[in-house]
């Protein structure tokens, strides 16, 4: 978005911009209000207040019958100054306002996604009460080389043994007799403590 001033402060800006760029010369007669109107296109009330704009700032004199006469170079000098900064400042509200709102609209899409996030996490742990977990049997396990029915692990772990990997072979319901090797990786499913209590079982019990 732009800024847009009134059509009779654009005339006075041009005037000012160009007495500071010499186009114009202080002392010098320069416009007629009706010959301002036609130069550029505007009603002659138009060309008034602009004008009047540039009269209340000290950067012309108009008198009737006499036209217009350039006065001050500096005041042209400190109206342009004076509008570049309102310019500069309107446009960086703007901006702040822009980015404010695109912060708002992050903000409010990423807490959708978190609320769909959410909803589809209570959803899948609804569907799938028990999330499968691995271990891996190391040379420092206790119960090496025994099964799963030799040392009660359901009974000391409540967790079920679903799988174990052995090798490049993967060995599905193996049942409570099949012994657990070195590097055999057991995957099991149980409650959302079942992972510490079969690791403390297996390596620190």
């Amino acid at each position: 978005m732009k800024i847009t001033s009134p059509v009779y402060k654009k005339i006075a800006l041009d005037i000012a911009t160009r007495i500071v760029e010499g186009e114009y010369k202080v002392g010098e007669k320069v416009y007629a209000r009706s010959s301002l109107a036609t130069q550029y296109a505007v009603s002659p009330e138009t060309a008034r207040r602009a004008i009047s704009v540039l009269v209340d700032l000290g950067v012309v004199e108009s008198t009737k019958g006499s036209g217009v006469q350039i006065t001050s170079y500096e005041a042209a000098v400190k109206f342009l100054s004076r509008f570049e900064d309102s310019q500069t400042l309107g446009n960086l509200k703007q901006e702040i306002e822009y980015l404010v709102n695109q912060e708002i609209t992050i903000a409010e899409n990423i807490q959708d996604k978190i609320r769909e996030l959410v909803d589809k996490t209570e959803r899948f742990t609804a569907n799938n009460p028990f999330t499968p977990f691995e271990i891996k049997i190391k040379a420092n396990m206790k119960f090496l080389e025994k099964s799963a029915s030799e040392i009660n692990f359901w009974h000391n772990t409540s967790a079920t043994i679903i799988a174990i990997k052995r090798g490049e072979d993967l060995l599905i319901s193996p049942g409570p007799y099949t012994t657990f090797l070195k590097n055999d990786i057991v995957y099991c499913i149980g409650d959302e403590n079942a992972y510490s209590r079969v690791n403390m079982f297996l390596y620190n019990g």
